[in-house]
């Protein structure tokens, strides 16, 4: 007798397999699987999904929107256009985290190590900046012949799991690091994302390979990541970034008028462009997709919070008249960047769906012909790599690296910030877009908090007391949806 294989969960954890293998047959939001509704019936589908507990990242924007509204109540300068351009940059360098752990957390992993990973990538690259290229110099004959067995290594697991992304880092950073080349910012940005790759090929052989738990393979690296911070940067030292211009402007720069508007231009009507023309593409082919209106309604509402956002980042917003301060932050192209590319990985790719396959039954992804060792792996690699990308942007805030980078509460508000998102702690259910959402709530919690000079412990407690909330939202809609008729 042949045996039937159980079906893996998809993107909203109750789908089947085949919706988590093929993209046309997954339609999301207000779509159905087998017939056209109009709208009215969609929103009332909508509402009854919400009920059965699928809830998304609606519990997370109706949170931000109470904190907003309390915390603008609270303070007169929390809503002002100084303080939420100053927010995106402090909260962005943990949201690029939280979109890397996003990977990891669909398939019921975690990454404990990602914040001192990331601390790591930082060092390297301001040792690189501060010693002018030679890394030998700063870190002396024993640690850098080991810093670059440990690439190798990296690069030779990477072929063993046939990560070849997680290889090609791995090269990057040794020819990097050797070719002695003098300091320069965008090599310093590429060297701290390839040693991240290389990070994340040993993590995900440990955890895919080996068999280890994630859990403790990342709780030792974490450990261990925190040694190599201390041995690159010594106890009580500090590498300073800020003199570089590029360096420093990730965090603490902003795009012009005219380049401000060029975003707007682009990220709107891409946006547009391509909701509007899968939507009618599916339509002239007869396939099933949302109600127009409701398609036309959320291009529109998104290019209008863009354009009001936009247009009052683009005045001048320095308390200083001597002074101007205007246009759109560096770090939200960057973070706009990340979310679209990791969107169109999940929701676009075999190897999105495939990572929801896993997430959502490891053993019918096994069954279905699925590389679950591979994938396992891999998502480690992007993790590490993303989280290579928001130390760039953390240091470059403060301008320079500590023996703390990374460390300290970096990584519990980066999963903090994609589980209150609507990450499944569970996996196979979760979105890049989650990370985004959840960072701001932590962003503005702690923003607002400083603001209204509470101590470090009420914002540590408050926080703790927002993502226990967040956990439990999550426990009792999977548990609602468990129960709820199919």
């Amino acid at each position: 007798m042949t045996e039937t294989p159980a079906k893996p969960a998809s993107p909203e954890g109750g789908k089947s397999a085949a919706a988590a293998l093929n993209p046309s047959a997954a339609i999301t939001d207000f779509g159905i699987d087998t017939t056209s509704m109009s709208t009215r019936e969609a929103v009332g589908d909508y509402f009854s999904r919400l009920k059965a507990g699928q809830l998304g990242s609606l519990p997370a924007l109706l949170g931000l929107l109470v904190l907003v509204i309390v915390f603008a109540s609270l303070s007169d300068t929390f809503l002002t256009m100084n303080n939420i351009a100053n927010l995106m940059a402090q909260g962005a360098g943990k949201a690029i985290i939280a979109m890397g752990i996003v990977f990891v957390l669909l398939l019921g992993e975690i990454d404990l190590s990602a914040g001192t990973a990331s601390g790591v990538t930082a060092a390297v690259l301001a040792m690189h900046y501060v010693r002018n290229g030679n890394l030998l110099g700063g870190m002396g004959n024993g640690v850098f012949i080991t810093f670059l067995v440990v690439l190798a290594i990296a690069g030779l697991l990477g072929v063993i799991l046939r990560i070849w992304a997680g290889v090609g880092f791995a090269v990057l950073a040794i020819a990097l690091v050797l070719s002695g080349t003098a300091a320069n910012p965008w090599i310093e940005i590429l060297l701290a994302i390839s040693v991240g790759g290389a990070i994340g090929v040993l993590t995900g052989f440990l955890v895919s390979k080996i068999g280890m738990p994630s859990f403790v393979v990342t709780l030792a690296l974490f450990l261990a990541w925190q040694g190599v911070i201390l041995q690159f940067i010594g106890e009580g030292g500090t590498l300073g970034i800020s003199t570089s211009d590029v360096l420093f402007k990730v965090a603490n720069g902003n795009l012009s008028t005219l380049g401000s508007w060029i975003l707007f231009l682009i990220f709107a009507g891409g946006f547009a462009a391509v909701s509007l023309g899968q939507h009618f593409s599916r339509l002239k082919r007869g396939l099933v997709t949302q109600p127009t209106p409701m398609v036309l309604f959320k291009v529109g509402a998104i290019g209008v919070v863009a354009a009001i956002a936009t247009y009052l980042l683009t005045l001048n917003r320095a308390p200083n008249p001597n002074i101007v301060i205007s246009g759109v932050p560096y770090v939200v192209p960057i973070v706009l960047a990340l979310l679209v590319l990791g969107t169109y990985v999940l929701n676009r790719t075999q190897y999105g769906r495939h990572i929801y396959a896993v997430g959502g039954n490891r053993e019918a992804a096994r069954r279905a012909g699925i590389n679950v060792e591979k994938i396992r792996a891999s998502v480690f690699v992007i993790c590490s790599a993303v989280a290579a990308v928001g130390a760039i942007v953390y240091s470059s805030k403060v301008g320079s690296v500590d023996p703390q980078a990374g460390g300290l509460n970096t990584l519990l508000f980066a999963v903090g910030a994609a589980v209150i998102g609507g990450t499944s702690l569970f996996g196979g259910k979760g979105r890049v877009v989650d990370a985004v959402i959840g960072g701001l709530v932590l962003a503005v919690v702690e923003n607002a908090l400083g603001l209204l000079k509470q101590s470090a412990a009420v914002v540590n407690i408050v926080t703790g007391l927002v993502l226990l909330l967040a956990a439990t939202v999550d426990a009792l809609s999977r548990r609602r949806a468990a129960a709820s008729p199919r």
